[in-house]
């Protein structure tokens, strides 16, 4: 695909180690002309989006103009080479401006502190955290049409928009082919004879491209908010939760290579890396559980393994196998000679590990809160004058604070993946009312609106990591003593 060999263009202009002018003006206009100004325009709209994922669609609009026009202007034959830089700079000075028209950002007041290409450099380096849940709700086949029919410019490019703010995270490339793909659907089946007959056909084909997007952004979202360390061990704990009599040694290289794949692909301009290195993986994935598990080994008999890795990660949780009493790191394994690498590496994964296959209705949330909390312990005991008396003081500490939190969280989640919504909130305010008899109407409202809210937001399999972190000390609050929630 042509537009996939220009993105690699347009990254390259946004992280190139070489930050002179002309190279990156050079940049910029082979792209411009390699693509035309259409196919750019519409690049600069993913692009953008992406970037200022809470942007508004006229904040969007107003620098796709002024990035389009400058491009326009000084890649023409004949520009004067002074033209780009000069260009850039007025941008650069009307992003600084107190009635800038662009996309607001909390760290453009300290880029507007620099001048020169300083200053553009860091501008460019700008980018709005993802959105916590996609909001992007895709229109009937009907609705699709009309608003078509009435602008098909603006029908793109507010769909343009909307998508690529909601799945801001998904990689470039399959971004830029999800919605090539979904365009050219709309504009073929809006004019066909039998619409419906031909959008479900389109749909169809489009199918593995759409859940690729959607399983890519949920992925790669995870590992922006916890980087490659932390997301290998979120990764344990779900296929420990799925496949619970699995083993450590079967599961932790399992999650170190889905760690790998969006380490290699999240921010890969490859046309093909998401989806060739997921495929790889599920294959990894199925040979290695498929014998263990009849769920998970029906979700690897359909062909196409893109569709097998969302069925695997559907997946709900397995009853907890009965299981002796897992053992305790020692202080030795924690801070002994190179306690830091393998604490981290094996350690505490295997601790954790064990934690979530005894409780596999506790949410991804909770567990990675204890991950910190355990990392943080690690890195101050083990600089302490006495480690295994520190060690000892915060586990005995953590041993008395932290089950009330696990077993609410564990409850909680595991109420509201197997009830209706009316009747796990009918139980909830029964068990409220019960633990609490002397709580006001009032409080216990309280109380059950920040339950719900944490359940329906952190009990699910695509639960936004960031959102549901502060969820965990804010709405599990009354179950928390002496700040264990916050450790």
């Amino acid at each position: 695909m042509r537009a996939a060999v220009a993105l690699l263009l347009l990254l390259a202009t946004a992280r190139a180690e070489h930050r002179g002018r002309a190279y990156v003006r050079e940049k910029v206009c082979q792209e411009y002309r390699m693509l035309g100004k259409e196919n750019f325009r519409t690049l600069t709209i993913i692009a953008n989006s992406r970037k200022y994922s809470n942007g508004t669609f006229e904040e969007i609009g107003h620098l796709v103009r002024e990035i389009v026009s400058l491009a326009e202007t000084c890649c023409a034959d004949g520009a004067h080479p002074s033209c780009y830089d000069a260009g850039s700079s007025a941008l650069s000075v009307k992003s600084c401006s107190a009635d800038s028209p662009f996309p607001a950002h909390p760290g453009t007041a300290e880029c507007c502190t620099h001048e020169g290409l300083e200053r553009k450099l860091c501008l460019a380096d700008l980018r709005h955290p993802p959105q916590p849940l996609p909001r992007y709700l895709q229109p009937s086949d009907q609705e699709l049409c009309q608003a078509f029919r009435k602008d098909p410019r603006e029908f793109a490019d507010r769909y343009l928009y909307e998508y690529a703010s909601s799945y801001s995270q998904a990689p470039l490339p399959v971004l830029l082919g999800s919605t090539r793909t979904f365009l050219s659907m709309v504009s073929t089946c809006c004019i066909s004879p039998s619409p419906t007959a031909c959008f479900l056909k389109e749909k169809l084909q489009r199918k593995t491209l759409s859940l690729l997007t959607l399983t890519s952004n949920r992925a790669c979202s995870r590992f922006s908010a916890y980087g490659k360390d932390k997301v290998t061990f979120s990764s344990l704990a779900s296929l420990a939760q799925k496949v619970p009599t699995a083993s450590f040694e079967d599961l932790f290289p399992l999650a170190k290579d889905a760690a790998e794949v969006l380490s290699q692909c999240c921010d890969s301009v490859a046309e093909d890396c998401m989806e060739k290195k997921l495929s790889e993986h599920t294959a990894k994935a199925c040979a290695a559980l498929s014998a263990q598990d009849k769920r998970f080994a029906n979700c690897c008999k359909g062909k196409n393994l893109v569709e097998n890795y969302f069925c695997i990660l559907a997946l709900p949780p397995a009853p907890a196998p009965k299981l002796p009493e897992a053992p305790e790191p020692t202080n030795k394994e924690l801070c002994g000679k190179e306690g830091a690498l393998q604490a981290t590496r094996q350690v505490l994964p295997r601790s954790l590990f064990e934690l979530a296959r005894r409780r596999p209705s506790l949410p991804d949330a909770v567990l990675a809160k204890l991950y910190d909390a355990s990392e943080k312990i690690r890195e101050e005991c083990c600089s302490a004058k006495d480690p295994s008396a520190c060690l000892d003081s915060k586990r005995q500490r953590m041993g008395a604070e932290l089950p009330p939190v696990l077993e609410t969280a564990s409850q909680l989640c595991g109420q509201y993946t197997k009830l209706y919504f009316l009747d796990f909130k009918k139980r909830l305010r029964e068990s409220l009312t019960q633990t609490f008899p002397e709580a006001s109407t009032a409080l216990l409202e309280q109380l059950l609106e920040q339950r719900v809210s944490f359940a329906s937001t952190c009990c699910t399999q695509d639960a936004p990591p960031l959102l549901c972190a502060s969820k965990v000390s804010s709405e599990l609050g009354e179950a928390c003593k002496q700040e264990s929630c916050l450790l």
